[in-house]
């Protein structure tokens, strides 16, 4: 089964790019997008309903903001929307998909903003999806994927030094992102490639994309019952379109 997750920073801006079809032509299984910044009235109809998929969104109650959207060639046994914190949910953070064997939890966490002015809710959001998990976990294996906003460990940016307190680098979210792997989960690209530097996410200014000066703050997140299925994570920073690149999950 291949899963693969994409930040699109807008599936209506992608569309027009026609980026989206280097995606469909690696025939993912499962495609999570996060920051659609569109509700599904607003999308062509030939995106609402991909032959061959079922399609979920979650938009944010403020349009052109946020939101995620699953399409999936395996019907869900069930979809929950947000993870119970109220004043996120209503952003569209959370899609939750339920198959036989696994959750599939597609998530875009909240960006910390200029000066970590809203560090606060960040942290309070981290919590709720950490506990959340853990409470699906004991039903069956959780997967995770999608912007989690945060470069984890020195490795996953091009500056550490520089971007040390900004956000995305803050010592409060890389210490939650400890906090959910010392729940139990596993941030599986850096489990299977421990020294390779790979990044998600560029700035689109200063030509970052072109230097490579990025980030890795795109994951699959899986709970340990699943590693022996792992065939391996791609991040295929050569798809084009967005600021971020998809990452792929390939499971058996």
């Amino acid at each position: 089964m291949k899963l693969i997750s994409w930040n699109v920073n807008g599936i209506r801006a992608i569309m027009q790019k026609n980026a989206l079809e280097s995606v469909w032509a690696l025939q993912p299984d499962i495609l999570c997008l996060q920051e659609i910044k569109a509700q599904p009235e607003q999308l062509a109809v030939e995106m609402q309903n991909i032959g061959g998929y079922h399609s979920h969104f979650h938009s944010a109650e403020r349009k052109g903001y946020s939101g995620v959207a699953l399409y999936t060639k395996v019907k869900p046994l069930s979809i929950q929307y947000g993870i119970g914190h109220d004043e996120l949910d209503r952003e569209g953070r959370t899609l939750t998909a339920e198959y036989e064997e696994f959750y599939l939890v597609n998530c875009y966490v909240p960006n910390a903003q200029a000066e970590l002015a809203r560090l606060g809710l960040r942290m309070e959001f981290n919590d709720a999806l950490k506990n959340f998990m853990i409470n699906l976990e004991s039903q069956k294996p959780i997967i995770l994927c999608g912007d989690l906003n945060v470069a984890h460990q020195p490795i996953d940016l091009k500056h550490p030094k520089s971007n040390e307190n900004n956000p995305g680098y803050s010592i409060e979210e890389r210490s939650k992102f400890s906090e959910l792997l010392d729940a139990g989960f596993i941030d599986i690209f850096r489990h299977c490639y421990p020294q390779r530097v790979a990044y998600t996410w560029w700035s689109y200014r200063m030509q970052a994309r072109q230097k490579d000066v990025g980030w890795r703050i795109d994951y699959f997140v899986i709970s340990p019952k699943l590693l022996a299925r792992v065939q391996d994570v791609v991040i295929h920073d050569q798809v084009m379109g967005s600021d971020h690149c998809p990452v792929e999950l390939e499971i058996i």
